[in-house]
């Protein structure tokens, strides 16, 4: 039974991941904890391992399908990888209480923000690849910088490398908006290229964790990550092909509903 949900839980992550660009990581720590037995130490190292592979192969395919700015999302996974590398430094010298009531936290923020998402994504208009906005920062014919932008990139991917590191999560809820806004990537490619930020923050705060607090059953975290990167291959599929606004409506329900039963375990332990 235990083996089955895994599969069930992996696939819904890497659906959403390759479908929409993120959401579907935020599941797997919870899963972990509550459905596999893993402590929250033990979820958010190997969530990274789930949530990495599954991002590069979706990362992979969605380049194929031309979805992803490679250039733009590899820009922004740079200036990620410092927050994440601190993230996870700070992860494992704070108790398993505290880890599950800020993920708790942050489910509910995610479900809140998925859902405003949803209800504005009608008014997104079609993408145009070849005319993407100016760059940030240019060095010729003479040095120019949109500085009010190049701040905004640097925050918002800090937050996204720190959210990786410290909880275990991709934090695709948050680059897909920041590619949208700051880099002014149309939809398309936002989901997309958000798939190559992940995968470097993932890697990034694994690297930092190796050999620092308890180790996740590996057969786990990789049965679950075999089943989540089946499931983003299907994901970007559907995302080339269907309205995958249903999909997010869905799912966010989903993650309110996941949010609500984490809180509900995880605030009483800190009393």
């Amino acid at each position: 039974m235990t083996l089955v949900l895994a599969l069930f839980a992996g696939a819904l992550i890497g659906l959403s991941l390759g479908a929409l660009g993120g959401g579907g990581s935020i599941l797997a720590v919870p899963v972990l904890v509550y459905v596999l037995g893993q402590s929250a130490s033990q979820a958010t190292t190997g969530s990274l391992v789930v949530v990495g592979v599954t991002s590069l192969l979706g990362a992979v395919l969605a380049h194929r399908a031309g979805h992803v700015l490679l250039a733009r999302g590899v820009t922004f996974g740079a200036v990620a990888l410092g927050g994440a590398a601190l993230g996870a430094h700070f992860s494992s010298r704070v108790p398993d209480p505290v880890l599950l009531a800020s993920f708790a936290a942050l489910m509910l923020v995610v479900a809140t923000v998925m859902g405003v998402r949803t209800l504005r994504s009608g008014d997104t208009v079609p993408a145009q690849r070849a005319a993407l906005d100016d760059p940030i920062i240019s060095f010729s014919p003479t040095f120019a910088c949109q500085c009010p932008r190049a701040l905004k990139v640097l925050l918002t991917a800090t937050a996204v490398g720190l959210l990786t590191g410290f909880l275990g999560v991709g934090g695709g809820f948050l680059v897909v908006p920041a590619l949208l806004v700051a880099l002014s990537l149309p939809i398309q490619y936002a989901a997309g290229t958000s798939l190559v930020v992940i995968t470097m923050t993932s890697a990034m705060a694994l690297v930092v964790r190796a050999g620092a607090g308890a180790a996740p059953d590996w057969w786990i975290v990789l049965t679950l990550t075999a089943a989540s990167a089946a499931g983003a291959a299907a994901g970007v599929r559907v995302a080339a092909r269907a309205d995958t606004r249903r999909l997010q409506s869905a799912f966010t329900l989903l993650v309110l509903g996941v949010a609500i039963y984490t809180a509900a375990r995880a605030f009483p332990a800190l009393a």
